[in-house]
């Protein structure tokens, strides 16, 4: 009797460490080696030439290609679900990149109200000077994306959640009206690390992340990737990125293939101590409201609920006051760093309004909902009693 030998698919926690790496093809060696070099050497003139004619897969210049990038870029494809992925030198190079490759001049961006403040830079630079034109819409209801997409439209952009106001956008509806009208979606799926949410598997096209946040974990590394179809990203390594040049070192790359071996267990905790603090937050008479998508009261918590496994790890809130309440009780605190990034195993706080969305015009902001009063709290790893103690004694001294 013929039998059929499938290879079963390995759970995300076991991907994660394995997938991408061949210990066998890497003289055994059980972590993956940095390959330190800027180019590579060939055997003769003949295979130099049908390397760079395509004919050999060979590596030929770190720009165009390297073996510990490669195993970064396999387990992020992986992990994702997705058929490629391309390894950014920082966040906004793969956003950047990704905005270039999927539009020319003429064309139209409609983006999620509220995205990080350098994507709403890069969004401007793109209209001033490419005259690539862009919307922001609540994509709250289907209606409201139909109406706001144009005959030019090629990209729908989307942060979900939304730093800083964690507002969730229904993926399975964005997508729905985008394969109807042939549109690109893209999600920067940041917030969420490929633990959480998985934006490709509800039918996204593309997935961005800054791994520098909890793809990383150590507050070490600026990188980013970009998943998504093959086609798309071969074109796009041997166009944009190649010629653009926005490329990780391999070094990153490793440190990168590091944090992630550990990401599961520090989402769980990152996502606990969000879930401990924001019942402490919201029931302190300081604090005005809280936005985390794992409140029951929360607008979007439906939304959170069906597409990401957990709430996340981030909560933002509002102080009773104004600016100067909001910067006393940030000066006030003694663990909690005042730092613009996330995803560490420190905790660490930021005010949108002057710091990550500061470039955002000051209407915008409101539009946005980021209010001077506003403070995004990324929970790092310490004892969820330890940080409370800190944020307590800070809320005292306002």
């Amino acid at each position: 009797m013929e039998r059929l030998l499938m290879k079963k698919k390995k759970h995300l926690d076991t991907e994660i460490i394995h997938a991408g790496y061949d210990s066998g093809k890497h003289f055994d060696s059980l972590t993956p080696p940095i390959y330190q070099t800027s180019t590579f050497t060939f055997a003769n003139a003949e295979q130099g030439e049908k390397r760079f004619a395509g004919e050999d897969s060979g590596y030929i210049y770190s720009r165009l290609g390297n073996p510990t990038v490669k195993v970064l870029e396999e387990r992020m494809a992986a992990i994702e679900g997705g058929e490629a992925a391309l390894a950014f030198g920082s966040g906004m190079a793969a956003v950047s990149a990704t905005l270039i490759s999927l539009t020319k001049t003429g064309d139209h961006i409609l983006c999620s109200e509220g995205i990080y403040g350098c994507t709403f830079g890069l969004l401007q630079i793109m209209k001033e000077k490419y005259a690539i034109e862009h919307d922001f819409i609540a994509m709250k209801t289907e209606d409201s994306i139909r109406k706001a997409i144009r005959p030019e439209t090629t990209v729908i952009y989307v942060e979900t959640p939304i730093n800083p106001t964690m507002t969730c956008i229904d993926l399975e509806m964005v997508v729905k009206i985008a394969k109807e009208k042939n549109i690109t979606v893209v999600v920067d799926n940041t917030f969420c690390s490929p633990y959480l949410q998985n934006p490709l598997q509800i039918g996204c096209d593309v997935v961005i992340h800054s791994a520098t946040k909890y793809i990383c974990g150590h507050g070490d590394v600026i990188a980013g990737i970009v998943v998504g179809k093959e086609d798309f990203l071969g074109n796009m390594a041997m166009t944009t990125q190649k010629d653009i040049g926005g490329v990780i070192s391999p070094f990153d790359a490793w440190l990168l293939i590091r944090g992630l071996k550990t990401l599961p267990v520090r989402m769980d905790r990152h996502c606990h101590n969000a879930s401990i603090l924001a019942d402490k937050l919201k029931a302190h008479p300081k604090v005005e409201r809280i936005y985390y998508p794992g409140d029951k009261d929360f607008a979007d918590y439906e939304i959170a609920s069906k597409q990401m496994k957990k709430p996340g790890g981030l909560i933002s809130f509002e102080i009773k006051g104004n600016k100067a309440t909001a910067q006393k009780f940030m000066n006030s605190l003694s663990l909690i760093k005042i730092a613009v990034s996330l995803g560490d195993a420190e905790t660490l706080v930021q005010h949108p309004a002057t710091m990550t969305h500061s470039v955002v015009p000051a209407e915008t902001r409101e539009k946005m909902g980021i209010k001077d009063t506003l403070l995004r709290l990324s929970l790092g790893l310490e004892s969820s009693d330890d940080i409370w103690e800190d944020i307590e004694q800070a809320l005292k001294q306002i």
